[in-house]
């Protein structure tokens, strides 16, 4: 038996006593709780294994759980006091109490305010996703007493179910398990209730889901001999009867489905086990305010982590606001870790990717499950339905009844998982990873030939891997055949420029560019070398990219055939995009420009960060010589858009392609210094904030457009650290290192990459930061990090920091 399933006896055997916390954020001996700002969480196990997250936001005055499930669910409530301002609540209990009968499984912890009075409401009961939306749009800062909040998608369905015909009515809402539309319509607001006694008072609010086939129940309970309670609308009050002290009881219900969590043994390889023991021995033998102690506690606190976001069905991306499947995440993740990650694990993610592919070969970007499916199902819905009345309007009435048909089948289906396909550099990530693990020595050819051969989901996993290597060769094909900028990946269009449809997915992220560097410099030449060792490695356990699986859906006359018959064409198209990033990516300054261009941007900041940054430039003289680097992404003419920032970490840790020839190792190793070099340059000229880290772009050498967007949309801009692109700098300059003696034209240079690494890991490590991102403010004149409003507090691939953790520990460090 494992220990989770010990752990979780426990909890069954003893319902009444509170289980500790598996992590609370922040800890005390690991982070500094000012630059949490009134922001604290807590993660538990509830009865199924399944991950509960709580958090508690002084600022906004927020208090959420999470039920990371298969639901992806959350509960939530703003906290007031008499004044409308955020009330900070604190905990009330050093744990909380899980039980389960049948279905449903329960949570109940306690809270407490000091304050003389407390006003709940805006109670949000369904999915995550909502409830992110919800603080995305700033409604939880709205009046009590304001419009009611509402989802656009459920308020078209519930139109467009009023149009149609009585009986089709009644059939549709019959597939939602409900009488009439208004049985439906009152499904979509939660309802309050209370009752009271001499000794207890209590709330309960209730959700059912649309389609009638769950309920999430949210209950407060206080004692009204110290605590007056008063229910006004969908608002609670509480009035401590002895001052300023209102404590109450919260109880969470669900009956969503449950995962099956991984345990730390199912997911790392015996040697990384064996260096966590070894840490665990060295801290328990130091003080607790020993580097060795904190140490341990750290690595302990990183594997709980990612444990709490394992489970057999998916790797989660990120708690509390991305607790589902993102290909991009679990890929780059699992590139990251395969060095303490068992085999297994590769070969789940890579099995995942290639599950929910697209019939064109798309991989995911993001799942849609639960409240998130019912609300894309939702709006699918009334576009059909419009489409039904549009046909019965012209006298189409084939269309017509096809088009209520598909309708049906959408309500009827409104659970079903959603993928969404709208990103573009996952579907370059999965060959990568997948020709490391078919590439690998120590994993057997029986055990790949299997794998591929596995038609589980319907279909032989080598036919959706040459789907999929498919589509890579038609994405890359005009390029090669002509390599101009207006052949490179471009994104999408929008209604306003190009969407961001790579990681730097914000708004902002791409300064507004149209051919992304990280995508055409980066991704696309790894991609294809990976075709090629994916080709090598399929000879070589006896499986070819034959005429039955190269004639399947979506792969026959692509570009992937010829390549598959023709090493000369593949190897000329790996050559064509390596030369990308120099032919169209590269700026360069002369020091005048360096020094024109920094001393513009500080003119356009507020005084008293522009007094400090030219303190910063002037001490640290990094204004005074060039600088090149790659730009974050051509416009729509291909003209590169100077934003420099930390994409080329990616090319660090994945390596010079094994296609590149001897000839080119000094530029490559130029090429290589180049981007390490503007890792440590100091902020605003480089990437460096000391005591903080590399900021992820810097807008210094950019248009002032790209100033004014990065500070309206900071999500990807000079304020923020992503805690990824640390960690793949990390990796890459540590396995740099470790390859020297095979390396003679790095070889020189090793004392600058270990000194360019220690200076990166140190401002990480005195930030005080190892999560998905987080940022800085300038206080009294110094930087001070804070964490990032809306980041994730436990992230999939900024546990990576495992990984950084095993590779430093072999190289010394």
């Amino acid at each position: 038996m494992n220990l989770l399933a010990i752990a979780l006896l426990a909890q069954l055997a003893a319902p009444t006593r509170p289980a500790a916390p598996v992590l609370a954020f922040p800890a005390a001996g690991l982070d500094d709780s000012a630059a949490y700002q009134g922001y604290q969480t807590r993660f538990h196990r509830d009865a199924a294994g399944n991950t509960v997250q709580i958090y508690l936001d002084g600022r906004e005055g927020r208090v959420v759980a999470l039920l990371a499930d298969a639901e992806n669910a959350s509960l939530g409530f703003s906290a007031r006091d008499a004044r409308g301002r955020p009330a900070p609540l604190r905990w009330g209990s050093s744990g909380a109490v899980f039980t389960r009968a049948g279905r449903t499984r329960t949570v109940e912890f306690q809270l407490g305010a000091d304050v003389p009075s407390l006003h709940l409401g805006w109670f949000l009961l369904g999915s995550m996703r909502v409830e992110r939306d919800f603080q995305y749009e700033k409604r939880h800062r709205a009046p009590y007493d304001a419009a009611a909040f509402t989802l656009p998608e459920i308020e078209r369905l519930l139109d467009a179910l009023a149009r149609l015909s009585p009986a089709d009515r009644r059939r549709h809402v019959a597939l939602l398990g409900a009488r009439d539309l208004d049985v439906v319509r009152a499904r979509t607001r939660p309802v309050v209730t209370t009752r009271a006694s001499a000794t207890s008072w209590a709330a309960r609010v209730v959700q059912p889901s649309l389609d009638g086939r769950d309920t999430l129940v949210l209950e407060l309970r206080t004692d009204p001999r110290r605590v007056a309670a008063v229910h006004a609308g969908d608002s609670l009050s509480l009035r401590g009867r002895s001052g300023a002290d209102i404590s109450f009881t919260v109880r969470i219900s669900t009956t969503g489905r449950a995962l099956t969590p991984l345990t730390r043994r199912e997911i790392f390889n015996p040697a990384f086990l064996a260096f966590l023991d070894s840490s665990r021995a060295a801290g328990a033998t130091a003080s607790a305010s020993d580097s060795a102690s904190r140490r341990a506690r750290w690595l302990e606190r990183q594997v709980r982590g990612f444990e709490l976001l394992a489970s057999r069905e998916k790797l989660m991306a990120g708690l509390p606001n991305y607790a589902t499947y993102f290909g991009r995440d679990m890929l780059l993740t699992a590139l990251m870790m395969r060095p303490v990650w068992r085999d297994d694990m590769s070969e789940f993610a890579i099995a995942s990717a290639l599950r929910k592919l697209s019939p064109l070969g798309q991989v995911s970007h993001e799942e849609a499950m639960g409240g998130q499916a019912v609300r894309e199902a939702a709006a699918e819905y009334a576009v059909l339905v419009d489409s039904h009345f549009r046909a019965v309007d012209e006298d189409r009435r084939g269309d017509a009844a096809a088009a209520l048909a598909r309708a049906a089948i959408v309500l009827r289906d409104m659970r079903r998982v959603r993928e969404n396909y709208n990103m573009i550099d996952d579907e370059l990530q999965l060959p990568v990873l997948a020709s490391r693990w078919l590439s690998d020595p120590a994993v057997t050819a029986a055990r790949k030939r299997a794998f591929l051969a596995d038609a589980t989901d319907g279909e032989p996993r080598l036919h959706r891997l040459l789907r999929e290597l498919a589509l890579v060769s038609r994405l890359t094909a005009a390029y090669a055949a002509e390599p101009v900028a207006g052949n490179l990946i471009s994104f999408p269009p929008r209604d306003t420029g190009w969407a961001s449809a790579s990681w730097r997915d914000s708004g902002a992220g791409y300064a507004g560019g149209r051919y992304a560097m990280d995508v055409n410099a980066i991704w696309a030449p790894q991609a294809l070398e990976a075709m090629e060792r994916i080709f090598v490695a399929l000879r070589s356990i006896g499986t070819t990219v034959h005429d039955g699986a190269a004639s399947g859906r979506g792969v026959r006359g692509t570009p992937l055939t010829l390549s598959a018959r023709d090493t000369t064409a593949l190897q000329s198209a790996i050559d064509r995009w390596r030369e990308a990033g120099a032919r169209h990516f590269v700026v360069r300054l002369s020091p005048g420009e360096v020094r024109t261009r920094v001393t513009a941007r500080l003119a356009a900041m507020p005084s008293a960060e522009r007094d400090h940054w030219a303190r910063v430039v002037a001490s640290s003289g990094a204004d005074r010589d060039s600088l090149s680097f790659l730009a974050i992404a051509l416009d729509s003419v291909g003209s590169p858009i100077s934003v420099a920032n930390t994409d080329p970490a990616t090319e660090l840790f994945l390596g010079i392609g094994e296609s590149a020839s001897a000839e080119t190792d000094s530029a490559a190793a130029e090429q290589l210094l180049r981007d390490v070099r503007l890792f440590v340059r100091p902020y605003p000229v480089g990437l460096l904030v000391d005591g903080v880290g590399p900021a992820t772009a810097n807008d210094a050498f950019a248009p002032a457009f790209a100033w004014r967007w990065f500070a309206r949309d900071p999500y990807h801009g000079p304020r923020v650290v992503w805690g990824r692109e640390v960690n793949l700098f990390l990796l890459g300059v540590a396995n740099r290192i470790a390859g020297l003696p095979r390396d003679p034209a790095l070889a020189p240079h090793e004392a600058e990459l270990r000194g360019a690494l220690q200076q990166v890991r140190s401002a990480v490590q005195r930030s005080g930061f190892h999560s998905e991102l987080w940022s800085y403010e300038l206080r009294g004149g110094r930087i001070v990090p804070v964490r990032y409003g809306t980041g994730s507090d436990v992230q999939l691939w900024s546990t990576s920091d495992l990984a950084v953790a095993f590779a430093l520990a072999r190289l010394g460090m």
